[in-house]
């Protein structure tokens, strides 16, 4: 079935979009997200799409203009800080996540819009979670949004953006009825239900040790690892 849903994408691609998440999709984790790159087979199967279908898209938790960097395919747009970009409103808040990241004692991935508390290298993962919870603790109280990765904490405005909103609008200013999302985390799982309401959405959970339940029980097709994304997308 799932080879079906992708052969009929595939079938007619001026008439579907094809959405991705970057880290843990297009890029293999790394331990620093400095250090995080799109293999160059998987740009070219990115440029191979871009020319066939009405729209390719990358819909990240980094900023925009770096998920534009780091894919570096001509064609293919992006939508960053998981949809807060199309927000207008969330720049209000802007200053008021710099303020709270300024007061955490851990090192930050600092945005535009929010901010990102990793710890993949921390030498004690139960204490840094358990640090972190305070934090997210913290990020409430203040009126943020704080909300749990893969090996990350996000706090973000309180503003109604996520990475469903983003492809939502995304598949509407393409004006098609079929999409594809593939991602690894939590918030794809927001995507997923982004898909429900068009003529055929495809939804593709990347297969890994931290894959969350709620992500895999979601998707159509689960492929593992940036590898098993490569392979779909040659099918595509």
């Amino acid at each position: 079935m799932t080879s079906d849903l992708l052969a009929r994408l595939a079938a007619e691609p001026r008439l579907a979009a094809i959405l991705l998440d970057v880290d843990g999709t297009l890029a293999p984790i790394v331990d620093r997200p400095e250090d995080a790159h799109v293999p160059e087979e998987t740009r070219r199967e990115l440029a191979r799409l871009a020319s066939r279908y009405a729209l390719v898209a990358c819909v990240s938790g980094r900023p925009g203009d770096e998920v534009t960097r780091l894919v570096g395919v001509p064609g293919v747009a992006a939508v960053g800080e998981h949809g807060l970009e199309l927000a207008p409103e969330a720049k209000e808040w802007a200053d008021r996540v710099a303020v709270f990241a300024s007061g955490v004692d851990w090192p930050a991935e600092r945005k535009p819009l929010s901010v990102s508390f990793h710890f993949r290298r921390a030498d004690d993962e139960a204490a840094a979670r358990a640090y972190l919870t305070r934090v997210e603790a913290a990020a409430r109280a203040e009126g943020l949004v704080p909300r749990w990765g893969r090996m990350v904490l996000e706090v973000r405005p309180p503003v109604e953006a996520n990475k469903g909103t983003a492809v939502d609008a995304l598949v509407r200013r393409a004006n098609v009825g079929r999409a594809l999302y593939a991602g690894d985390d939590t918030t794809d799982v927001d995507a997923f239900a982004a898909l429900d309401g068009l003529a055929l959405g495809v939804k593709v959970a990347v297969g890994s040790t931290e894959a969350p339940p709620a992500l895999l029980k979601a998707a159509d097709l689960v492929v593992e690892g940036t590898e098993g994304v490569l392979s779909m997308l040659r099918d595509l």
